[in-house]
């Protein structure tokens, strides 16, 4: 068997794709790793120029990469490797990610006659991303209301304190607990007790602004942490949650069901740590408990 043909069958028989391309770029070699990849087969590639329609490599942001920076054109005129990740067009016309890698190729003489060009398929590394980030965002966020947990509240809790430090930002918190609520739930069951936790954690997302952070502590109970709140403002918006909350009523066939919510509040001080924190919440979910249901306590430096 002959050098050349030797090398097309080693070639071919790669998964990547690999091509190469001469000093005009235009395309002289095509292997079956880049038929299957692509959908494109060695006639309807060799002899075109790689940065013509075949391919139209784009980025993340649709940016059309060949015209932008050829990594081929780049190894040739330098002589050096490159890898790039990108989007190529399939042949059936959707976009596929790929890494590409080119390095340049010398003739007997040392000089560059051309690039070689490996690429295989990313979306393994694509689908790995996107698992990191819906693990981080199951990791973060309560399944049911959508809303933070509680392992993210008290990660947003430590760097509020870096903030108070650092910025001298203050920062409100507000505890939420819903009234009575395992007599309802048990009164009318699990989805109408669901459903009210849900209808709760809307409303409360649509009290406060966007830079403020919601969460469900546990249970029947949330969490608002507000930036750049001052003192004199505790008590308006806690009352505003409790308002909007009692205002709010889940249907169900014919029935209607409303629900009340006592909400506490307070500063968070510099000298605060979590623990300082939650006792002074408790504290104060305690005095609500002996007010009654429906009210609002608020704790101010003195």
């Amino acid at each position: 068997m002959e050098n050349g043909n030797l090398y097309k069958t080693l070639l071919d028989s790669l998964s990547e794709g690999i091509f190469i391309v001469d000093r005009n770029r235009l395309i002289t070699y095509w292997n079956k790793g880049a038929e299957g990849l692509t959908g494109y087969n060695t006639a309807e590639t060799v002899g075109q120029c790689c940065h013509g329609d075949i391919f139209t490599y784009v980025d993340g942001q649709g940016t059309n990469v060949c015209e932008k920076e050829c990594l081929a054109l780049k190894s040739i005129t330098t002589g050096q490797p490159y890898s790039m990740e990108v989007y190529a067009r399939h042949k059936g016309g959707h976009r596929v990610p790929i890494l590409i890698r080119t390095a340049p190729i010398k003739g007997h003489d040392g000089q560059i006659i051309g690039a070689v060009e490996e690429f295989r398929d990313n979306s393994s590394k694509i689908e790995f991303t996107h698992k990191i980030e819906e693990i981080e965002r199951c990791a973060l966020l309560d399944p049911l209301t959508g809303v933070m947990k509680k392992f993210g509240l008290e990660m947003n809790l430590k760097s509020v304190f870096g903030v108070i430090h650092r910025y001298g930002w203050s920062y409100g918190i507000y505890f939420i607990d819903i009234d009575e609520f395992k007599t309802t739930n048990e009164a009318y069951g699990r989805e109408v007790g669901d459903n009210i936790l849900k209808m709760v954690a809307r409303t409360l997302l649509n009290s406060v602004r966007a830079v403020d952070i919601v969460g469900r502590w546990g249970g029947e109970e949330f969490l608002v942490i507000a930036a750049n709140i001052r003192e004199d403002h505790l008590y308006s918006l806690a009352n505003k949650i409790r308002i909007l909350v009692e205002r709010s009523a889940l249907s169900v066939g014919t029935k209607a069901f409303g629900v009340t919510v006592s909400v506490c509040a307070t500063m968070i001080r510099p000298n605060d740590t979590i623990n300082s924190l939650l006792k002074r919440i408790d504290q104060l979910m305690e005095h609500n408990k002996t007010t009654g249901k429906n009210c609002v306590s608020v704790k101010l430096d003195v």
